[in-house]
């Protein structure tokens, strides 16, 4: 709850084999961290594990909609967690032709948004308190404070809602702030949401214009339509960026066949309320070209990039940071104020997932109080995006690869594919593809990408053949699991060379 301060004295700590009494404690806690998501709940937990006296702070401000939530941080609250659980009933409404025409007896009587929110937000609400439970267990102080540097080792923690202030030193601070997402920039723009909104949202969205092209965009996107909201993309430039391009066109080209519509070239001009049929909608106006047009919408889903939050006094103490409030640190995660460190989606070398921000956050524990020098690996982090159609990848894509090693040498093995569920559907195409990039100078996998279900799953056991440097001599003679969609990443044959359009016949 707002204003909760959880405080217990961890008295001694053991830190690198050496023992710091009360007495002798320069500082009140040997590590404080702020920011309560997953690589500040991992690190805190980690640190007062090994010894440490650790607080934690964490605080939410409300969306410009309103919307809070609790301890857990973005994935937990407003990201992976509930996204995941949208998308999967997604999944489940897509497959009532696929069950009738297996058999199955049965009527789709719609989909009730009201339920599912309630389900969804219950759930998260019970890995809020999993988490308060955790660092009590841990003796981990939880401050339900904003936290602010002051200088190098002081913070001042407040709430801003009950006038609360305290002043909390240490001898080592981590940043593990999370993001906020952009707002739209434009007349009415305050009438949008964002992904911060959605998953507690209380009434259904209706007609819905998503704005943005992120995998956050288009994640929304194919979730709403699945559920029955005509959902419009509102598309400035291309689809996925940073993604392997291929992949993101083909991921797009998919939506476009399954209900969700398009407008490309494009961004909104303007929002204003309007009143239709006895309802308050947003009329939308944006630029198509030379030509402006309008339509209107009962939301509007911002999701056009995320800025992070660390405006807490880092700049004033020297820490570098960037316009998108990324932090400058170096290998150890170490900012330019040699005992301040940040990790997770706040820093500007990492990634932001939160599998990522739990290693490096358990990582840079074991380094201050156990001794050990491992850094994170930020190379070969698989990833997926809970499209309708799942995109999973690791390792580089098809233009990293050829700008890096040269067309010359780069070899990419591919073949687009029909899962053998999908025959329960008789119009169903072979829309999944996968596809191996190769180093032909040694045989070496420089990338793995999958466009399928479960596409997590499957990419989850093929990163460890990429972090262990394995050859496509011998991704081929791994004998697959059959007849499962993975096993199609076994079966490569045909290069872009010889085919642009290869795809797999039979089973």
């Amino acid at each position: 709850m707002d204003g909760e301060t959880m405080v217990i004295d961890n008295g001694a700590a053991e830190t690198n084999g050496t023992t710091t009494t009360t007495e002798e404690r320069k500082y009140d806690y040997d590590l404080i961290v702020i920011g309560g998501g997953s690589g500040g709940l991992a690190c805190g937990k980690e640190a007062a594990e090994l010894g440490a006296k650790v607080a934690l702070l964490d605080y939410v401000k409300p969306s410009p909609a309103g919307t809070t939530w609790g301890l857990g941080g973005t994935c937990v609250n407003v990201g992976c967690i509930p996204k995941k659980l949208f998308h999967y009933s997604a999944l489940l409404g897509e497959q009532f032709e696929e069950m009738k025409n297996a058999g199955w007896k049965l009527e789709n009587n719609g989909h009730d948004w009201e339920l599912m929110v309630k389900n969804v937000q219950t759930y998260i609400k019970k890995l809020n308190w999993g988490y308060k439970t955790q660092l009590r267990s841990k003796k981990v102080d939880y401050l339900n404070l904003l936290g602010h540097m002051v200088d190098a080792h002081t913070i001042k923690g407040s709430d801003p809602k009950k006038g609360i202030e305290k002043t909390l030193t240490a001898e080592k601070i981590v940043v593990a702030v999370g993001g906020r997402p952009h707002a739209l920039n434009c007349p009415g723009g305050e009438l949008s949401i964002s992904s911060d909104d959605i998953f507690a949202k209380k009434t259904a969205p209706g007609k819905t214009l998503v704005v943005g092209a992120s995998y956050i965009a288009l994640e929304c996107a194919g979730f709403l339509a699945a559920l029955g909201y005509d959902t419009t993309v509102m598309v400035r430039s291309i689809l996925l960026r940073g993604f392997d391009r291929d992949m993101a066109d083909k991921v797009g080209a998919f939506m476009e066949k399954h209900k969700v519509k398009f407008i490309r070239g494009a961004v909104p001009s303007k929002l204003e309320q309007v009143e239709e049929d006895g309802k308050t909608r947003i009329k939308v106006t944006y630029k198509a070209g030379d030509e402006e047009l309008s339509e209107v919408y009962d939301t509007v889903l911002t999701a056009i990039g995320r800025r992070i939050d660390t405006d807490i006094g880092l700049k004033e103490l020297g820490v570098q940071v960037k316009p998108n409030g990324k932090v400058e640190v170096n290998e150890q995660e170490q900012t330019a104020v040699e005992n301040v460190y940040a990790i997770g989606d706040a820093i500007e070398r990492g990634l932001e997932l939160t599998p990522v921000a739990i290693m490096a956050g358990r990582l840079l524990a074991h380094r201050f109080y156990n001794g050990k020098t491992k850094l994170m690996d930020y190379a070969l982090v698989p990833t997926t995006v809970f499209t309708p159609l799942e995109y999973s990848s690791c390792g580089l894509s098809e233009d990293e690869a050829t700008a890096k090693f040269g067309e010359e040498v780069v070899e990419v093995y591919h073949s687009g594919f029909k899962p053998l569920e999908w025959n329960y559907v008789k119009t169903s195409e072979p829309d999944c593809y996968v596809k191996v990039i190769v180093d032909t100078t040694n045989d070496k996998l420089l990338g793995i990408h999958y466009l399928g279900p479960h596409a997590g799953e499957v990419m989850q056991g093929y990163a460890t053949a990429l972090k262990l440097g394995a050859t496509k001599e011998q991704l081929d003679s791994i004998v697959g699991i059959h007849p499962t969609s993975a096993e199609e990443l076994l079966q490569l044959k045909i290069t872009k060379r010889q085919d642009a359009n290869a795809v797999k016949s039979g089973c």
